[in-house]
């Protein structure tokens, strides 16, 4: 939101609120469907981790997929945690004209150091408190940059000055117009739908208590989710009148710099905390996640507790790795992670919610088509124009009934 969805609304103009309203509403949808089916299969198991409970959804255990995923989530985890220490980095380097590798260093001994300390729990209470830092740093933000553009009015008169800002429909390859705005909505409505897939989400909704608890906190959850967003997208437009255009700008320094210009020093540190709040707290959540899978998954040794602390130290050491030697943008990053993710998980968790018998070999065949077919469609550069988790997890979806075509008597067999 402070990086990566900033510079994408500075640099797309008003289409980028498809982007939102495509990414809230599938995300509404997926949790109305998945998340206490989730909740209560992870009773039914035992199981502790996200992975563990999919491998023994149906009462009988799937080994060889759950390494398998265990392995691919891992990496794409790992990718996911490196992206929130660029972002980290970014900010750092705009604000205090730090190097990006000490902003990066600095992120992750931050994230070993609580996540070391407490664990989950450590990591949802940070999550808690940093939620009201990224709240009111992005605020005021928004607060100074209407103040100083003199108003909603005047602001909304000086984007329509730009050419082609205030479109409602983007520059789409598939389709011009309105077309390509459906488009746009759709693909990022898939985004949304795949926060089922995010293992580091879906464990705080696999924790909860029973009662009201998931009512509870789906209320939380989205009151912060929608003004959050829409104070982002609204300060990424603001940001393009106050720092105009330019080829050599990197868009994804917009609000960090944006802060340097209309605030003191003192409001700068705080959108410094805002900007690590939201950073560390992704990235506590992607690393215990990372951790929970070589623990859980891998080496299925809960109680020892010495392993995973230095799962912990592996996989952030990893992820600093990984930030370091990194040159795709952070939006880029977390979106290839994001997806990547979603195709190997959410096909599969919708089967299963929707009470479908699935034998270890299919779930390796769904996860496997759905990952190649995302891969292959972002170095394809198509995911320009349409996010891939859209045709990733619908072409995954298919292989079940696929392979009840071509093989009836074997999901027969199954099925008994």
């Amino acid at each position: 939101m402070f990086i990566g969805v900033i510079g994408y609304t500075y640099t797309t103009g008003l289409a980028a609120v498809w982007l939102m309203v495509g990414w809230i509403l599938g995300d509404f949808l997926g949790s109305m469907f998945i998340h206490r089916r989730l909740h209560q299969a992870t009773l039914r198991s035992g199981e502790h981790s996200y992975l563990g409970v999919l491998s023994t959804w149906q009462g009988t255990a799937m080994p060889v997929f759950r390494l398998c995923a265990s392995l691919l989530a891992l990496i794409f985890l790992m990718a996911y945690a490196s992206a929130q220490l660029v972002a980290g980095s970014k900010a750092l380097l705009v604000l205090l004209d730090w190097p990006a590798y000490v902003g990066a260093l600095v992120g992750a001994g931050i994230v070993v150091t609580y996540c070391m300390a407490g664990g989950i729990r450590a990591s949802i209470w940070t999550d808690a408190a940093q939620a009201f830092v990224m709240v009111f740093a992005m605020g005021l933000l928004l607060w100074t940059a209407l103040e100083t553009l003199g108003g909603v009015g005047a602001a909304v008169q000086q984007l329509q000055a730009v050419p082609g800002y205030m479109s409602p429909t983007p520059d789409q390859a598939f389709l011009p117009g309105w077309g390509g705005a459906l488009l746009l909505l759709v693909g990022w409505l898939f985004a949304g739908i795949s926060v089922v897939g995010q293992p580091h989400v879906m464990v705080r909704f696999m924790a909860l208590r029973g009662g009201n608890a998931m009512t509870r906190a789906r209320i939380w959850y989205y009151a912060w989710f929608v003004i959050f967003y829409c104070m982002a997208t609204a300060v990424g437009m603001l940001t393009r009148i106050l720092l105009p255009d330019s080829a050599s700008f990197d868009a994804e320094l917009a609000l960090p710099t944006l802060a340097l210009e209309l605030l003191p020093p003192v409001l700068v540190g705080l959108i410094l905390a805002g900007i690590f709040a939201a950073t560390i707290s992704t990235a506590d959540s992607l690393v215990l996640a990372c951790s929970s899978i070589v623990v859980c998954d891998l080496r299925r040794d809960t109680q020892n507790l010495r392993l995973a602390k230095w799962a912990t130290l592996g996989v952030t050491a990893g992820a600093l790795l990984w930030a370091l030697v990194n040159r795709q943008s952070v939006f880029s990053l977390v979106v290839m992670s994001w997806s990547t993710l979603a195709a190997a998980f959410v096909p599969l968790l919708i089967l299963l919610a929707l009470g479908r018998k699935i034998s270890q070999a299919v779930a390796l065949l769904v996860m496997s088509c759905g990952v190649v077919v995302a891969l292959l469609w972002r170095f394809a550069g198509l995911h320009q124009s349409l996010y891939e988790g859209f045709p990733a997890i619908c072409i995954a979806l298919l292989v079940y009934p696929l392979f009840n075509w071509l093989w009836p008597a074997r999901a027969e067999s199954l099925s008994e």
